[in-house]
């Protein structure tokens, strides 16, 4: 397992969200760490978001995969620029029981038009690697009046 529940991990604090009622904001996403080069969201488990096994919706991983990828991928854009999901692959290894489920992502390569992010996903709870997906994000110019991102960063 990556070293991310070390004693200099934050404590995890709820995802601020800044559209007014986004269906973020009803999810229990938190965050961790951001960084230049890291970002990891945790999704912590309820008896809603299970399913029939007990274990966290696939759906949901995916969901929480494109949150912490889309967020680090948004980080990149030093040109005030947009991400869009290009394309994801997700390879399910373990179901989330435990939880909460935690992804990690990083850059595998920042173009100027597409940004590559690799996540990694672990069951905290049980101790183990969950899921891996790969990420292509397409860089785009932001619409005018428009925010980039219905979440907002954390503070330095």
């Amino acid at each position: 397992m990556t070293d991310t529940r070390a004693a200099d991990t934050p404590t995890p604090r709820p995802m601020e969200v800044t559209i007014p009622g986004h269906l973020f904001a009803a999810m229990p996403f938190y965050d961790v760490i951001e960084t230049r080069d890291t970002v990891i969201v945790d999704l912590h488990n309820r008896p809603d978001l299970a399913n029939v096994r007990g274990a966290l919706q696939g759906g949901l991983v995916a969901t929480l995969i494109d949150v912490a990828g889309g967020r680090l991928a948004l980080a990149a854009g030093d040109r005030g620029v947009g991400v869009s999901t290009a394309d994801m692959t997700i390879h399910y290894f373990a179901p989330i029981v435990t939880g909460p489920a935690r992804a990690v992502a990083t850059f595998v390569r920042k173009g100027r038009r597409l940004i590559i992010v690799a996540v990694d996903v672990f069951d905290i709870g049980a101790d183990r690697l969950a899921a891996r997906a790969t990420l292509s994000f397409a860089v785009l110019e932001p619409r005018a009046g428009q925010s980039c991102s219905p979440v907002a960063p954390l503070a330095p």
